[in-house]
C-alpha cells in the first residue's frame, strides 16, 4: 500500500547563531525591528514537508507517493527522489518558477526563524488527488493555500482517508476553512502552538475536534505528544535523543511515522510512540534527510 504525501518540496539553507534570539531582540523596540544576526554555519538541504514527510515513510518501509511541484531549478531533487527509490510520478515542474526555498537561522535554544518563499510550490493546486489502485491513505501538509483546500477535498471525494496537517500554513486559513478541513479530515496533527492557534480560530477545543475526526495528535517536542481520541486524552511519553543538534525536519519525522502506523491499523498511541523515537533519531542529524535507521532500530520497531 501507497501514501499519498501532498505538501511542499524545498531547498533548505540552514543557519546556526550561536546565542540567544532573546538576547538580540529588544521587546521594548518590536515596533521598529532591525537586527542581524551573524550565522558562522551554513547548508543547503533537501527539505520541504512533502519530502521530509516522506524520507521517513521509506526509511520505515513504507511507499510514499510525493504529490508536489518543483521550480526550473528541482532537477537535482526530482533525481534525488528517484535515487531513493520513490516515485515521482506526481512530481510536476513548473518551469517558470523557482522550487521553493526556506531560509533557516536555529539559536542555542533550538528557537527557529524561518523566511520561506514559496515558489513552484503556489501551484501545487494544478494536480489533482484522484483514486488510485495502491494509494491507501494520505496527507494535507503545508503546502500552497487553494492546493491544501483542493486536495483536502478531493481525498474525500475519493474516499481516501488522510491526515490534516497545517503546520506552518495554519495561518492562511480562517475560522470557517480551518473548520471545513476538521469534517473532512481522517485525523489532525499539530503541535502545541498550532494546537492553540486551532482551537482560537475554530472555538473548538482539543477535545471537540478529537471529536470530529478519528483522532488528534498534538505534539509536545520534548516533552512527547497528547493524543486525543473521542473526547480523552492520553499523554504519550517522549523519547530522549542521544543528542540534539538540529530540530528541523522533526515534525516530519513524526508525520511519516504516524503515517506508517496508521496504513498498518496501529492504534494512534502506538503511532504517536513509533513518531516520537523516529523524531529523537532525527534531531541528532543536520537537516531533515540525514538520518537513517540502524538494523538495531528497525528490530526494535519489529520491521
Amino acid at each position: 500500500m501507497a501514501a499519498i504525501i501532498c505538501g511542499s518540496l524545498a531547498f533548505d539553507s540552514i543557519m546556526n547563531f550561536g546565542g540567544k534570539f532573546s538576547d538580540q531582540i529588544l521587546p521594548n523596540q518590536l515596533h521598529n525591528l532591525n537586527v542581524s544576526f551573524f550565522v558562522p554555519t551554513l547548508r543547503r538541504e533537501y527539505g520541504g514537508c512533502a519530502g521530509n514527510i516522506a524520507y521517513a515513510l521509506k526509511q520505515l518501509g513504507g511507499t510514499p507517493l510525493i504529490m508536489a511541484t518543483v521550480g526550473s531549478d528541482g532537477a537535482d531533487y526530482t533525481k534525488r527522489i528517484i535515487d531513493l527509490g520513490m516515485s515521482t510520478e506526481f512530481v510536476r515542474e513548473i518551469t517558470d518558477s523557482y522550487t521553493a526555498q526556506a531560509m533557516i537561522m536555529t539559536d542555542h535554544d533550538n528557537n527557529q526563524i524561518t523566511a520561506f518563499h514559496p515558489g513552484a510550490m503556489m501551484q501545487a493546486h494544478v494536480t489533482a488527488v484522484v483514486k488510485h489502485e495502491s494509494a491507501k491513505i494520505g496527507i494535507v501538509s503545508p503546502d500552497g493555500r487553494d492546493a491544501m483546500l483542493q486536495h483536502a477535498q478531493q481525498f474525500k471525494d475519493a474516499e481516501i482517508p488522510f491526515v490534516f496537517d497545517p503546520g506552518q500554513g495554519l495561518p492562511m486559513f480562517n475560522g470557517d476553512e480551518l473548520l471545513q478541513f476538521i469534517e473532512l479530515a481522517t485525523w489532525v496533527t499539530v503541535n502545541d502552538y498550532e494546537g492553540k492557534m486551532l482551537s482560537d480560530r475554530t472555538g473548538l477545543s482539543s477535545a471537540e475536534i478529537s471529536q470530529k475526526v478519528q483522532g488528534l495528535v498534538v505534539t509536545l517536542g520534548e516533552h512527547g505528544c497528547e493524543v486525543w481520541v473521542g473526547g480523552e486524552k492520553s499523554l504519550v511519553p517522549p523519547v530522549k535523543a542521544k543528542e540534539v543538534v538540529d530540530p528541523t525536519g522533526c515534525g516530519d519525522a513524526f508525520r511519516g511515522a504516524l503515517l506508517f502506523g496508521l496504513e498498518k491499523g496501529w492504534s494512534l498511541q502506538r503511532c504517536a510512540a513509533l513518531g516520537n523515537y523516529l523524531g529523537a533519531i532525527k534531531i541528532a542529524q543536520r537537516g531533515g534527510q540525514n538520518y537513517s535507521l540502524s538494523s538495531q532500530d528497525l528490530a526494535f520497531l519489529g520491521q
